[in-house]
C-alpha cells in the first residue's frame, strides 16, 4: 500500500483557549483536527493533573495532518494564539494513506 508523506502537529494549550486555537486553524484554512482532554503532565512548573478541576480547566491537544506545504500557515496560526498562554507545539514527519484527505 502507497502511503504518502504528511506533517502531525501536535498542541497543547489550556483547555479554555480551545476555541480560539481551532477557530484561527480554521481561518489559516486547516481542514480538519482532533481535540483530545489531557489528563496531567508535567513541565516547568511541576507536575500537574486534572483531577479535582471543575469546568473546562486543564489543557487539551489539538492534532493536526496536514500535507507538508500547508506546515507555514498553521503554524503562523496557533502561534497567534499559544504566545500568550501556556502551551507546546510540536511537528513531526508522518506518513498517511489516502493522501487526497490532507
Amino acid at each position: 500500500m502507497q502511503t504518502h508523506q504528511a506533517k502531525r502537529v501536535e498542541i497543547i494549550i489550556e483547555a479554555p483557549m480551545e476555541t480560539r486555537l481551532t477557530d484561527a486553524l480554521t481561518r489559516a484554512g486547516v481542514t480538519g483536527f482532533t481535540v483530545l482532554p489531557v489528563l496531567g503532565g508535567s513541565g516547568r512548573s511541576g507536575r500537574w493533573t486534572r483531577e479535582g478541576q471543575v469546568g473546562r480547566a486543564g489543557m487539551v491537544a489539538v492534532i493536526c495532518l496536514i500535507r507538508p506545504d500547508r506546515l507555514d500557515a498553521l503554524l503562523d496560526a496557533a502561534f497567534t494564539v499559544v504566545e500568550r498562554h501556556i502551551g507546546v507545539v510540536s511537528v513531526t514527519d508522518t506518513q498517511v494513506l489516502r493522501a487526497e484527505r490532507f
